[in-house]
């Protein structure tokens, strides 16, 4: 694994734009924030607005030089390519409906991509930006933000080397209550874009947040899904998407699984909860309190595990960043993505060998295994039967 502080002795800070992620954006800063908190990378260019003048007052308040500020992202990825000083990589952070034609766009012309998710509102879209990566050689991210937590790092690890045995079961929810009311109808730009599917494509609710129950499970469990069978809800009367999703699940290898997600759970802020049950023991982490985790085994009491206090294995013991007692949260889980995927791309840059453990961010072809996740969920729904999911290509 390579460490933050090696990047700038591998090949200098890198350079980075921007498509989206405007004044009025939520999720712009939060990026921005992210990368800045290593110091790995600067904002040189970007496309925030189709508005020229509202793109231009926006870049010079963040100091960009005007030139480097784009009114389309096409303009954006063409100059920048032709520039020996262009852009490392970009970040695109705009709503769903846009990912693929952007993302295609700067991949042909030969810029790494880290992509909002989800990745693409289509599998087949997914899976061409995917082998277009592959095919150029080029780096593509997609920020699964909670992968990014130096507990779910080691919850990672504590499965894989078969400290609680063989899965069995796994219980994921992830419960929230903004949607419970029509807030799309009450100034909620957020509400009005996700629950749209000009923007948000086939689901809402298992599409925004369901994602991240499936990318979560995969990724700390590294189990594959074989079917399904989901029961997507629209409770919230004149909703066009679904604001509630159950879903039966079944793995390769026969651990099953329950998944419940929920935009109008009353009561609920941001409960993402995984809860891995397996022969030999228990794991059981939430999103609100992401430091701690419990570990059951078989025949003892129970552990808290605290990061920070407790020594985690080298992998996630490198992305912690503050001593225990210190709450670390979701600009540090975005951070430790942008920490990864830069360093890698540094070392790729520099000609230097890339290990497969520096590859610890969430990839395209997870990203692209997350849009399959959500269109079998909707043909499972919508006649009422168990779906099959293909193996991962």
């Amino acid at each position: 694994m390579i460490e933050a502080s090696e990047v700038t002795r591998i090949a200098g800070k890198l350079k980075y734009g921007m498509v989206g992620g405007g004044p009025d954006a939520f999720i712009g800063e939060i990026h921005r924030a992210a990368i800045r908190m290593d110091n790995l990378a600067s904002l040189v260019a970007g496309s925030f607005s189709r508005d020229r003048q509202k793109a231009q007052r926006f870049g010079g308040e963040l100091g960009l030089d005007s030139n480097r500020v784009y009114s389309s992202y096409d303009e954006m990825a063409q100059k920048e390519a032709s520039r020996p000083d262009g852009i490392d990589f970009v970040v695109v952070v705009t709503p769903n409906v846009s990912h693929y034609s952007i993302c295609k766009v700067f991949l042909q012309h030969g810029i790494h991509v880290v992509c909002d998710k989800p990745m693409t509102l289509e599998y087949d879209q997914a899976k061409e930006l995917a082998d277009l990566a592959d095919a150029k050689g080029l780096l593509f991210c997609v920020t699964y933000t909670y992968t990014g937590y130096p507990a779910v790092k080691q919850i990672r690890q504590m499965v894989l080397r078969g400290e609680i045995g063989d899965i069995r079961f796994v219980n994921a929810e992830y419960a929230q209550e903004w949607l419970a009311t029509r807030s799309e109808e009450e100034g909620n730009r957020q509400a009005a874009w996700r629950t749209d599917p000009a923007y948000s494509g086939k689901s809402n609710c298992v599409g925004d947040i369901g994602s991240h129950v499936e990318n979560m499970v995969s990724t700390m469990t590294g189990l594959e899904i074989s079917r399904l069978s989901a029961r997507l809800d629209t409770f919230v009367a004149g909703r066009r998407l679904d604001d509630n999703a159950t879903i039966m699940v079944e793995y390769e290898g026969g651990a099953k699984g329950i998944y419940w997600t929920s935009q109008i759970a009353i009561g609920s802020d941001n409960g993402l909860r995984v809860r891995i049950i397996g022969s030999e023991g228990t794991i059981d982490w939430c999103q609100e309190d992401p430091d701690h985790f419990q570990l059951a085994k078989l025949g003892q009491s129970m552990q808290t595990w605290s990061r920070g206090r407790d020594a985690f294995y080298a992998q996630g013991q490198s992305f912690s960043r503050l001593p225990a007692g210190h709450p670390e949260g979701v600009y540090e889980a975005f951070a430790n993505i942008y920490k990864a995927f830069i360093s890698a791309l540094a070392r790729k840059l520099a000609g230097e060998k890339v290990s497969e453990s520096d590859y610890d961010f969430p990839s395209a072809r997870q990203g692209a295994q997350g849009v399959r996740f959500v269109d079998i969920c909707v043909e499972s729904s919508k006649n009422l039967s168990w779906c099959h999911i293909p193996k991962s290509t």
